[in-house]
């Protein structure tokens, strides 16, 4: 099979403003996926008491939730469709189809009828819009870096792929912009009846502006000499799965990269704020205003990682990243704690909390499935119910033997309250010194600004190279397909599901900073595996 390098042009290299205008239609597409993913995941209590079953908000919940968690699975499904119809029909149209795909879902959203008006049909038209929307955006990505790359000099390929990357963070504080701006404007109880459908409905403005832009731009240069030379390949989901050659590419990238960053990027974007707001307690608003902040600070770095991986090559600059991550996630995080509610640090020293439970046989240590469910409380064991409590509440607990005649009981400060009782329980702990939630005047907004930054910094590291590397990485008739798939698995599959184990992490041992050992292994294993078998500047004359 043939290949073309991207250097191989129809037209001659782009002008500076045409560069401009190809950069800007790729990565509106980008900052729609994560405007969406993080107004979704902000407001899905919302839509779980408008659009759900109202007899069971634990259980409504959990289903919007898990719609969410549905269109993470479904989108390496739409890497491989999207990415056979990019290799075959071309790239620009297929991006076409990807953000009005995407951005029709994700506006229908907000013109949903209650589940009052329409019943069951609801919340089964929330999941058949998150399914839709999981599937374009799976061809989404692919196509905006291989478009942006294949019309990139290579001396400029990761600095322009590079503002591909920067647009996670662009989507994440437009969320929060729109999210607080549409709850100022409005009282509590109108939002939470209907205001929540805005930041959904105020996406059309950005779906038409998008499908404007995009509508405009011509083929890429490399797939359209490869169209008129007669070398597309006829079977790319074939060409890339079926043969070992292409196969083993795959897998390399996988489990040599994008596991680890995505298991890098959510935990330093998106788990830190369910951190802040559980663990530290500080309170909603002040947690999207510092991490908006801390974005907006940190974000030009995945420009300036990718113009150095242009520099200095690829791979070293993302294994670095891994490597940092692996290795000061937990350190950050528990200085994030004490920053955050010194008070919650201090009184964890004087007054540990211990469980008393039979955890052999009461299946009290490792509740995996109730972890990963958020059954109802109905449905859970005594002790799983008391690990729940203490855990979302930032307190870590250690275990103790059971008190006879009791399934489960927790001492604190000398004092032990025998049963599950939860009005007992935060009674006992507040008498402990435990806080309820974390004193503003004694948060350190500065070094968890700086802290934020420093983490976007580290995600920087890795996603800011990593788009033009995988590119670069795999041939130009199947790239499409090959370089969607792996980046979908390794975000939405080992990223999308890091808050899940991480819970169950905590729950079983007991440590708000448990499930920080499920991104440390991943990044420290696929920084050896990519440091040994990626090449540090992939040659893009590789036969496809």
């Amino acid at each position: 099979m043939d290949a073309t390098t991207i250097s191989d042009r129809v037209e001659g290299d782009l002008t500076r403003s045409e560069e401009k205008q190809v950069v800007l239609a790729s990565t509106l597409g980008t900052i729609f996926e994560w405007y969406d993913f993080f107004i979704y995941g902000s407001l899905a209590v919302f839509m779980s008491q408008v659009l759900f079953p109202p007899d069971n908000p634990t259980a409504a919940l959990l289903a919007s939730l898990g719609a969410l968690a549905a269109g993470f699975v479904i989108r390496p499904i739409g890497a491989v469709l999207f990415g056979r119809l990019g290799d075959m029909v071309g790239r620009k149209y297929t991006f076409l189809i990807t953000i009005i795909m995407m951005g029709g879902s994700t506006a229908l959203i907000g013109f949903l009828p209650s589940y009052a008006t329409i019943g069951h049909t609801a919340w089964i038209s929330l999941v058949v819009l998150r399914l839709l929307q999981g599937l374009a955006v799976g061809g989404e990505y692919g196509g905006a870096v291989v478009y942006v790359a294949e019309h990139s000099r290579p001396e400029r390929r990761g600095l322009l792929t590079g503002w591909i990357q920067i647009t996670s963070s662009i989507g994440l504080a437009l969320s929060v912009v729109v999210i607080l701006g549409t709850q100022a404007s409005m009282s509590e109880a109108a939002f939470k009846d209907w205001g929540w459908r805005l930041p959904f409905i105020i996406s059309i403005a950005m779906l038409a502006f998008s499908v404007y832009v995009r509508a405009k731009l011509h083929e890429s240069p490399v797939f359209a000499r490869m169209k008129a030379e007669q070398r597309l390949s006829k079977s790319p989901i074939k060409d890339t799965f079926g043969r070992w050659s292409s196969l083993r590419l795959v897998l390399i990238a996988l489990f040599g990269v994008t596991a680890g960053m995505g298991s890098t990027y959510f935990t330093g974007q998106f788990y830190v704020m369910i951190f802040m707001q559980q663990v530290v307690k500080i309170d909603l608003h002040t947690t999207y205003v510092l991490m908006a902040i801390g974005l907006l600070i940190g974000a030009p770095s995945f420009v300036f990682f990718g113009w150095l991986s242009d520099k200095i090559g690829r791979k070293w600059l993302m294994m670095t990243g891994l490597a940092l991550s692996a290795l000061l996630y937990r350190p950050m995080f528990a200085s994030l704690l004490e920053a955050g509610n010194p008070q919650l640090v201090a009184v964890t020293q004087s007054a540990p909390v211990t469980v008393h439970a039979d955890a052999a046989s009461d299946g009290c240590r490792f509740g995996l499935v109730a972890a990963l469910v958020n059954a109802h409380p109905d449905h859970l064991k005594p002790c799983v119910q008391a690990k729940k409590l203490l855990i979302s509440s930032g307190i870590n607990f250690q275990y103790g033997p059971p008190l006879e005649g009791q399934k489960v009981a927790i001492s604190v400060a000398g004092k032990t309250v025998q049963g599950f009782d939860p009005a007992a329980y935060r009674k006992a702990l507040a008498e402990a010194g435990y806080p309820a939630k974390a004193d503003p005047a004694r948060v350190n907004t500065v070094h968890i600004v700086m802290l934020l930054v420093a983490m976007t910094l580290i995600v920087a590291m890795i996603y800011g190279p990593v788009a033009s590397f995988l590119v670069e990485f795999f041939p130009a008739n199947i790239r499409y397909t090959a370089l969607s798939f792996p980046y979908h698995i390794g975000a939405g599959i080992f990223g999308g599901f890091l808050p899940f184990f991480a819970t169950w992490l905590s729950l079983s041992v007991g440590d708000v900073f448990a499930g920080l050992w499920y991104p440390v292994v991943i990044t420290a294993v696929v920084c050896v595996i990519g440091s040994i078998l990626l090449p540090n500047r992939p040659t893009l004359a590789r036969d496809a």
